[in-house]
């Protein structure tokens, strides 16, 4: 494919709603083909755009605009007291950032996560080589953040990396540790790794109001949402 060409986007088919059940559900896709796909990953993420293996997409629904793309400009951050709690809470969590790919360890805390957190998802079946390719890809320039107490692994971040950015790919942790909340540590270390490279934001996806398991991305202030054309703060009382 020539240089100069434009990148190709596709729509997909309709889906059922991952978020909504009830509601149909379609993405815009960049052509998994294009050779410059991992090239085009920073700018499409500053166009709402997310990574699920190889594939870089963003909802296109007719007739819903409920997931809006949110982004936290890592140095305005500031940690609200349930936040600096978690924090407290898991003093004896140590982080580390690791290559990505799996191992027995991972793939067996990623299993009890999925049994536990998300019985009957659509991805209960996922094994080895359903891993590796939703959560590592042949492209990306992917890091694991490894979360351990004592040792054990208690979650897993899976962060990309881009010139000025990092993103929030997918986090799985222990679900018999829930009382920590390694979802929110998970997203205040990746924070902290940024700030520390020097990148100006951390993307979170999709924040979609109203709903139980995506609302919460609201807290984490200041946060900027992506309107179509360009990004605007987010209120934190936004879509209550």
């Amino acid at each position: 494919m020539a240089e100069s060409a434009p990148l190709r986007l596709f729509h997909t088919a309709e889906h059922p709603c991952g978020y909504w059940p009830e509601r149909a559900a379609r993405d815009l896709v960049l052509d998994p083909g294009d050779p410059r796909l991992a090239e085009a990953y920073a700018r499409a993420l500053s166009w709402g755009f997310r990574r699920s293996g190889d594939l870089v997409y963003r909802p296109h629904c007719h007739g819903c605009r409920a997931c809006v793309p949110v982004r936290i400009p890592v140095e305005a951050f500031v940690p609200d007291r349930s936040q600096r709690r978690c924090l407290a809470r898991n003093a004896d969590v140590q982080a580390r950032i690791l290559p990505a790919g799996e191992s027995s360890e991972r793939f067996e805390l990623y299993r009890r996560y999925l049994t536990g957190r998300h019985p009957g998802g659509g991805m209960d079946d996922h094994g080895k080589a359903e891993f590796a390719q939703f959560l590592v890809g042949s492209w990306s320039q992917g890091r694991f953040l490894e979360l351990r107490a004592d040792g054990r692994l208690l979650a897993v971040a899976v962060t990309d990396l881009v010139d000025d950015a990092l993103s929030a790919v997918y986090t799985f942790y222990d679900p018999e540790q829930s009382a920590r909340g390694l979802g929110t540590l998970a997203i205040l270390h990746q924070i902290d790794w940024a700030r520390r490279d020097g990148r100006r934001h951390l993307y979170l996806g999709y924040w979609i109001p109203g709903h139980r398991k995506m609302d919460y991305k609201r807290r984490y202030q200041p946060l900027e949402q992506f309107d179509g054309r360009t990004w605007r703060p987010l209120p934190p009382d936004a879509g209550a």
